[in-house]
């Protein structure tokens, strides 16, 4: 039945049998391994997917805002200003004396100095343009306008400053999910309704139904009925964030049509940085990505990936350790047989690739088992760790690609491994592996 297997295959499988205790516990070993870089590997990928959908769970991957506002000196009239005479000179003391005097107690002129000025609220030239220009750019998913600004939130006497936001309910909803935060209420909006924080809510003593002020800075009020409060993960969030419609917005806040930023998420999270210097360098904005807002989350996450890359590889080190220890030992044992076959004819390719074969195949046994181990690690770990309430403490996305990697990876460190033994023993004298 085996007589279409090739040579290398047959003799492999014997030698494999003939040492069957040496073959489990090289088998084990590589299954142990194995079974560490799946579980940590899901675990890491698991808690890092669940920290950045956290992170961006109130946020957009990118922000595109309009430039700041810069003060730039009249050169000119700075020169002409320090040429001129010193106001308030003594009476009976000509120019050219006072003049003199200002040189004198200052001969280098100083520059003038320029203050940062006041950032106002200001509206994206063309929005609705640039907005359908970027939407048509590959990788990025939507692209909504926000009209964005302080203002109060009154009833009776309570009083508390807010983050208004105007939003289009359309497409904001798919840059930040807050149908998913909704405690009471609904997310509906209209030119009526507003949609406020918990702590807000609980602050002004207000519930859905009610009425609240809201007033900006310039003057312009209105009164909005609570549609619904939401939990928006954070308790410095859901003190001061309030929504209501676009044009209700721009009303209060003096943007007739106007908006102070464009929300875009993109197709790859990890893709916002390029894609948002792309942006800036097409149309001069100022492009904000998530990473560079949250670089200390990112750099975390980042030593994150580097400290699991680095336990993987030591542990596939060990492995490879493991199976060339045991490989070794068997060339040993089996110098004459390895003598015999090559007194029989056998190549040193072919005895090479015996031994090839087998570094191989104790790697991918031992990947199989290991995978099953650490599947079943991981679905106890999932059931058993839960929070307070019962809840899971994240989901886990076990990507068959994972499985898959881990086979592969194990079988190559198998048939490198193994190639300083089975090298020895293509090399060996077969009249002296004979005699001994």
């Amino acid at each position: 039945m085996r007589d279409w297997l090739p040579f290398e295959w047959i003799a492999a499988t014997r030698f494999l049998r003939e040492g069957r205790a040496q073959s489990l516990f090289i088998v084990a070993g590589v299954a142990i391994g194995v079974a560490v870089i799946v579980f940590m590997s899901a675990l890491l990928a698991g808690l890092q997917l669940n920290l950045v959908r956290r992170t961006l769970s109130a946020q957009s991957h990118i922000t595109l805002l309009p430039p700041e506002e810069v003060a730039r000196p009249l050169r000119g009239a700075a020169d002409d200003g320090l040429a001129s005479p010193l106001p308030g000179a003594a009476a009976g003391t000509d120019g050219a004396s006072a003049t003199a005097s200002a040189s004198a107690a200052s001969p280098e002129r100083e520059l003038a100095l320029v203050q940062r000025p006041l950032q106002r609220v200001r509206s994206i030239d063309q929005w609705r343009k640039l907005r359908d220009q970027l939407g048509a750019l590959p990788g990025i998913a939507v692209v909504t306008p926000v009209a964005a600004g302080s203002a109060f939130a009154q009833r009776g006497d309570a009083s508390r400053a807010i983050q208004l936001a105007g939003v289009e309910p359309d497409g904001y909803f798919r840059v930040v999910a807050l149908p998913d935060k909704l405690v009471a209420g609904s997310t509906r909006l209209d030119a009526q309704h507003i949609l406020v924080g918990t702590e807000l809510a609980s602050d002004l003593g207000v519930r859905v139904g009610d009425k609240l002020r809201i007033s900006a800075a310039n003057g312009n009020a209105m009164t909005l009925t609570v549609g619904g409060t939401l939990d928006l993960g954070s308790k410095a969030a859901n003190a001061r964030n309030a929504y209501v419609l676009l044009p209700n917005a721009q009303s209060l806040l003096r943007l007739v049509g106007g908006a102070s930023s464009l929300e875009i998420n993109v197709t790859e999270l990890f893709a916002a940085d390029r894609i948002a210097a792309d942006i800036a360098a097409r149309t001069g904005l100022r492009a904000d990505s998530w990473i560079g807002t949250n670089a200390q989350f990112f750099s975390a996450l980042k030593a994150q990936t580097i400290s699991n890359t680095v336990i993987r590889a030591f542990v596939a080190l060990s492995v490879a350790f493991g199976i060339a220890s045991v490989l070794v030992v068997s060339v040993v044992q089996r110098s004459k047989e390895i003598g015999i076959l090559r007194a029989m004819g056998a190549s040193r390719g072919q005895v090479l690739r015996v031994f090839l074969l087998q570094g191989g195949l104790l790697g991918l046994g031992g990947s199989l088992v290991g995978s099953s181990i650490g599947f079943g690690a991981l679905a106890l770990w999932h059931r058993f760790a839960r929070n307070t309430d019962g809840t899971p403490i994240f989901q886990l996305d076990l990507d068959p690609m994972l499985f898959v990697s881990a086979a592969l990876l194990a079988t190559l460190v198998g048939v490198l491994a193994a190639t300083t033994p089975a090298l020895r023993a293509a090399r060996l004298d077969p009249v002296q592996a004979i005699r001994g």
